[in-house]
């Protein structure tokens, strides 16, 4: 695949499981069965889909910046939006890869804006003579590369839920809160476009060019797709109970602290009156004139300490 250039792909499927490349220029009426992959971002690739005799919707369909999974009838061909995980390095799998294609009479044409691994692994097939032998079943091909990645996916997230769960077994401190929103807000990205896409494959299911293998295949990836679909709702509910745990660990110390506090002030309560009202400097206090007065007041602030201490003790405040 030539990552720089406006097409990607341009194979002629021999019927055997393997392809050949053809030269674009030569009219998609003289190649059957075909695949052409675009980048629909160059102006070039339009431009090649417009002398195809390409139908309009059908261009606009294939040139479209946001897409949402699905699966319809269009201008006598099946229009197909999918969407892949990102597995390039550094990049979040959430931030999924759109696939356009357009199975028509005769062939399959698909576009891009960032290059999918799914469509790399199946034109390798193609190239070692292990493909698809027609156009149905390369479409069921390329829809379970894209399954099989999510798979990846959805098992390292349930790896990270479980890692949380062993660190708050540990020690529940909050911040693993980031941790734990950061994976929720993957599974809702990701399950923005699995649901969808599982509506889409179903609609594939019912179409009359699948049938054998092809359309086994197809019945797999959906209930894959189903089944990780479970996986993520499960991962989520996970990582929910998780942070509210942490929040209830939390809240839980800081009312141990604040009770703790409140037991301190109740405990120098009266010891605070106490020495506020002997601290007034007004004559006819007693104890004034005798020596050990301050004595006999640290120890009445003693015993009135150690009531405060047995009462609360009484009420089980303490």
């Amino acid at each position: 695949m030539n990552e720089s250039h406006w097409l990607k792909i341009a194979l002629s499927l021999d019927g055997q499981g393997g392809a050949s490349a053809f030269d674009a220029q030569v009219p998609l009426t003289e190649t059957s069965p075909y695949w052409v992959h675009l980048d629909y971002t160059q102006p070039q690739s339009q431009q090649w889909l417009e002398r195809q005799s390409i139908p309009p919707v059908v261009i606009s369909a294939l040139t479209a910046m946001e897409t949402r999974p699905r699966a319809t009838e269009v201008a006598g061909g099946l229009l197909v939006y999918l969407r892949g995980v990102n597995l390039h390095p550094g990049a979040r799998p959430e931030d999924m890869i759109a696939l356009r294609l357009w199975v028509g009479p005769q062939g399959m044409i698909s576009t891009q804006k960032r290059t999918l691994l799914s469509l790399v692994t199946v034109q390798e097939e193609l190239d070692a003579g292990e493909g698809a032998v027609g156009i149905p079943g390369l479409v069921a091909r390329l829809v379970d590369q894209l399954i099989w990645r999510m798979e990846d996916v959805i098992e390292n997230l349930e790896s990270e839920v479980e890692d949380c769960a062993l660190s708050i077994e540990e020690t529940p401190t909050i911040s693993l809160t980031p941790r734990l929103s950061q994976i929720r807000r993957r599974s809702i990205t990701l399950r923005r476009f699995f649901a969808p896409q599982r509506e889409a494959l179903a609609r594939l299911q019912n179409e009359t060019m699948f049938t054998g293998g092809d359309a086994l295949l197809l019945r797999e990836a959906g209930d894959r797709l189903q089944r990780l679909l479970e996986d993520l709702d499960a991962a989520r509910e996970h990582a929910t109970l998780l942070q509210e745990e942490v929040f209830s660990v939390q809240n839980e110390a800081i009312n141990d602290r604040m009770y703790l506090l409140a037991m301190i002030s109740a405990l120098f309560l009266p010891l605070g009156f106490l020495t506020g009202l002997f601290g007034i400097n007004v004559g006819g206090l007693p104890g004034v004139e005798d020596p050990a007065g301050f004595w006999w007041f640290m120890a009445g602030i003693g015993v009135v300490s150690v009531g405060v201490l047995v009462w609360m003790r009484k009420r089980r405040w303490l």
